[in-house]
């Protein structure tokens, strides 16, 4: 771990270009502006929206193989990539139980007049077939090798966002039911954007249970062993966690978590891209936008992905963590068994903002394997997961003077309702001229903890902010396909003026618009 606060930005330079006054001072970053000017008022999801959205998108017909389960009934797939460029391939995976017919229609995600989704593209018929049950290798390790049931070449035309593909089953008889679930896939762009809006589908699969209790929770040793992997190569069960939400399976925790943002955006006419975690491997995917969103639950980061986001704040980056439980597992990407890049993810431990307390209450309660293996993630993103881990509150004011409030009226202690939880970053790091805005008790049964959302600034007039609770885009949107979650006896309360008008404040002044 480096002594600095960014990689290549030697300390006395960091301190003279912050210590001179508080983040509110801060001017929009003009220079960067200047830079992408050309692209600024880009019209792509402006004009992508004004388009037809589908009536008919979201799962309709969906039954699982078990009481409690996470398993579909009738109908499961994958897709071979996390994220493709148009105008390259993409393989999709389907098994029938039993074989039967069934069609692909492939929508993307968006606000389109409110529908949520525009149909894209209907593939098949196609003849299903029962395909094999995986078994468990090394490191628990579950992979599918099933035969490709369909190959689509990413159309030109197709601009970046998320598209579910939903499978329907095609019964021979009337009388017979149809059963359906998701594939999910990213479709990516090198375009220089206002946005970046990074999906968090590390931890979709670090919580993927599928086909059974296999997800990096569920190892004999404990909920945090190291030594565990999952492959993207399987389907996305139901969502374990806060939900009893059958109707988004496949989907991973994308319309649960991180779909109101994106609806969210897309009605407001942000110039927004989409990318994967994988793909925040690479500097240069980070760095080509003017703000960086990492959204929902963005738990397990390749170390690769800290170092390019640290060297994008550097580099004038504005950062938004729209989330939290942010940045804590080490997970490096690995290979799929027969060597197809990027296609596993392994928890080698976590990253090293916990305290030496911390840490050892976590081997009392969860495993004795427990611990650092990366830098400290409070560096980029102002604050930290603390233990107690889960918890829920209300998102408490303590700055209404500050500029991320302007035009919400809110005042000092006034809180915005179950918007914290079901984690949470609190322990503000100790870095110049940053500024708590937001703090609080979160509960879990009779445990407390305190949850600090913070924001500070970077050495190139850029800023990082830390909403500090996973529900902060359930302030946002309600959009169709999803709905709101509960977790410690709270929930958030669905769109709140407050959070959107924050929200608006914060990217305005990250694109150079404020």
């Amino acid at each position: 771990m480096t002594s600095q606060p960014f990689a290549g930005l030697p300390r006395r330079d960091f301190l003279k270009a912050t210590a001179s006054a508080g983040l509110a001072a801060f001017l929009p970053a003009a220079g960067r502006s200047a830079s992408l000017a050309g692209n600024s008022r880009a019209t792509l999801i402006a004009d992508e929206n004004r388009r037809e959205g589908a009536l008919d998108w979201q799962l309709s017909r969906v039954r699982l193989t078990k009481p409690g389960g996470i398993r579909a009934f009738g109908i499961e797939g994958y897709c071979s990539r996390q994220s493709v460029l148009a105008g390259e391939s993409l393989d999709i995976f389907v098994s029938t139980n039993p074989a039967s017919r069934f069609k692909i229609e492939i929508f993307r995600n968006g606000y389109y007049g409110g529908r949520g989704a525009r149909l894209m593209t209907t593939l098949g018929p196609f003849q299903g077939s029962t395909q094999p049950e995986p078994s468990m290798g090394a490191k628990r390790l579950v992979e599918c090798a099933w035969s490709r049931t369909a190959t689509i070449k990413i159309p030109s035309d197709w601009p970046s966002g998320v598209y579910l593909g939903r499978l329907t089953t095609l019964p021979q008889a009337a009388h017979e039911p149809y059963w359906q679930s998701y594939v999910v896939f990213i479709v990516r762009d090198t375009r220089r954007a206002d946005i970046l809006l990074q999906c968090s589908d590390h931890t979709w699969q670090a919580y993927n249970k599928w086909p059974e209790e296999t997800s990096l929770y569920t190892d004999p040793r404990g909920a945090h062993a190291r030594g565990v992997a999952v492959s993207f190569d399987r389907p996305y069960g139901k969502f374990p966690q806060i939900y009893e939400n059958p109707q988004s399976i496949g989907s991973g925790e994308w319309l649960c978590l991180e779909f109101p943002l994106a609806y969210w955006l897309e009605q407001h006419g942000y110039d927004v891209t989409y990318c994967s975690n994988s793909d925040c491997i690479d500097p240069e995917q980070v760095a080509r936008c003017k703000a960086f969103l990492s959204v929902g639950h963005d738990e397990y980061w390749d170390p690769r992905q800290y170092k390019a986001v640290e060297s994008a704040i550097a580099g004038g980056v504005n950062v938004l963590w729209l989330g939290a439980n942010a940045v804590f597992g080490v997970s490096p990407l690995l290979p799929a068994t027969d060597g197809r890049p990027n296609r596993v993810i392994e928890r080698v431990g976590h990253y090293a903002g916990l305290t030496d307390e911390e840490v050892n209450r976590a081997r009392r309660v969860l495993t004795d394997d427990f611990v650092r293996a990366g830098p400290d993630e409070s560096r980029i993103i102002g604050a930290r997961t603390i233990i107690p881990f889960n918890g829920g509150g209300d998102w408490i004011c303590t700055r209404p003077d500050h500029w991320i409030f302007a035009e919400t009226g809110m005042k000092q202690g006034e809180g915005i309702p179950g918007l914290v939880g079901w984690e949470h970053h609190g322990a503000p790091a100790e870095l110049p001229g940053l500024e708590v805005v937001a703090e609080g008790l979160v509960w879990s049964g009779q445990t407390t903890a305190r949850y600090t959302a913070t924001i500070f600034p970077g050495p190139r007039q850029n800023f990082v902010f830390n909403a500090a609770t996973i529900f902060w885009c359930q302030g946002l949107s309600s959009p169709p396909g999803h709905m709101l979650p509960w977790s410690h006896n709270s929930r958030p309360a669905g769109p709140d003026p407050r959070v959107q008008q924050i929200s608006h404040n914060l990217l305005r002044r990250a694109i150079g618009d404020a």
